[in-house]
């Protein structure tokens, strides 16, 4: 298995956010887990109003359980924004529409990249469009948003293809959000308990996934663009405990995962 080399900022001592539960969620694990929620369940947005203004929108929308509602409210106090039910009491969505506080968040960004192609693309289209401040050109790029994506994807952002593996400080915050949109925890009356991951055309963050839990197990491509990692091990289980205890779900997977816990320990 290939050497995984963790490359921390100066920016944040990781262990600074372990010292105590209540250190584990303060507000700048909040910013990290808040990344990988965005980028499972989140959504950079530019529209024009009737051609005359652009408009822009950051979105999270989640089922409206209490646990989700408590997380995007935990969210929008320290990131901004707001929360709000639709979808006819189905939905809660946390959103920001005001220029310059998605000006502000753009911030947290720079500190705490976005890893995943699509979100990525988003991002910069949303940067371009707030700098050129102009409807005609989102007009004449709108279609072209993504045509970076297949080079992101390419770009071996946390150095697979090289074997030596560097990734940020803040992924196992941003793992904990990501798992929080796209994770997991399968209990079956067989025993065979299991956690399962999965992403939309980025096989590398489901590489990197499988890297950082130590696993050999296979990255499958089930069906179209679309990457999974099951694992089953005991001992990977066990690891993920660990690293969820370490760095808290906040919504309503955190009541599934413990759950799930109770099956594996």
């Amino acid at each position: 298995m290939n050497t995984l080399t963790l490359v921390y900022s100066e920016k944040i001592n990781p262990n600074d956010i372990k010292c105590n539960l209540e250190n584990k969620v303060n507000n700048e694990y909040i910013k990290m887990f808040w990344v990988g929620l965005m980028e499972g369940d989140g959504s950079i947005q530019v529209n024009h109003w009737r051609k005359l203004s652009l408009q822009y929108r950051l979105v999270i929308k989640q089922s409206n359980l209490t646990s989700n509602y408590k997380m995007l409210v935990k969210i929008a106090e320290v990131i901004g924004g707001t929360v709000r039910i639709t979808g006819k009491g189905k939905d809660v969505i946390w959103v920001v529409n005001n220029r310059q506080t998605i000006i502000n968040i753009i911030k947290i960004f720079e500190i705490y990249p976005l890893l995943t192609s699509k979100k990525i693309c988003q991002l910069n289209f949303l940067k371009n469009c707030i700098l050129k401040n102009s409807v005609d050109w989102y007009l004449s790029n709108r279609n072209n948003k993504y045509d970076d994506q297949i080079s992101i994807i390419n770009s071996d952002m946390f150095g697979l293809k090289k074997g030596v593996l560097n990734i940020p400080n803040y992924f196992q915050g941003w793992l904990s959000g990501f798992i929080e949109a796209e994770g997991c925890f399968s209990i079956r009356k067989s025993k065979n308990h299991s956690f399962s991951i999965g992403q939309n055309n980025d096989i590398y963050i489901i590489n990197i996934i499988k890297e950082y839990l130590k696993t050999t197990n296979i990255v499958r491509n089930p069906k179209g663009n679309f990457y999974s990692l099951e694992v089953y091990k005991k001992e990977t289980l066990k690891f993920i405990i660990n690293h969820i205890k370490n760095n808290p779900l906040l919504g309503e997977k955190s009541e599934s995962f413990h759950k799930w816990e109770k099956h594996i320990i």
